[in-house]
């Protein structure tokens, strides 16, 4: 079922907003970044799974970044 945003999604799917606040608020607060894209449950896990890879990747960067500086 297609909703209007991630906002209506959590609203009207209770097993959504199940999922949706079994996240971490750091992940929750960057899928509201992109509440107009996400219109399906399928839509809002694939987006969570691109928020924690994108968050994977910003931290081995900063790891990164900081070995670079000490050396």
């Amino acid at each position: 079922m297609q909703y209007t945003d991630l906002n209506d999604l959590v609203m009207k799917s209770s097993s959504t907003r199940k999922y949706f606040l079994s996240l971490p608020v750091e992940i929750q607060m960057q899928l509201h970044e992109h509440n107009k894209f996400i219109h399906s449950a399928a839509q809002l896990r694939t987006q969570v799974d691109l928020v924690e890879k994108h968050n994977r990747a910003a931290a081995i960067s900063d790891s990164l970044s900081g070995f670079l500086k000490r050396k």
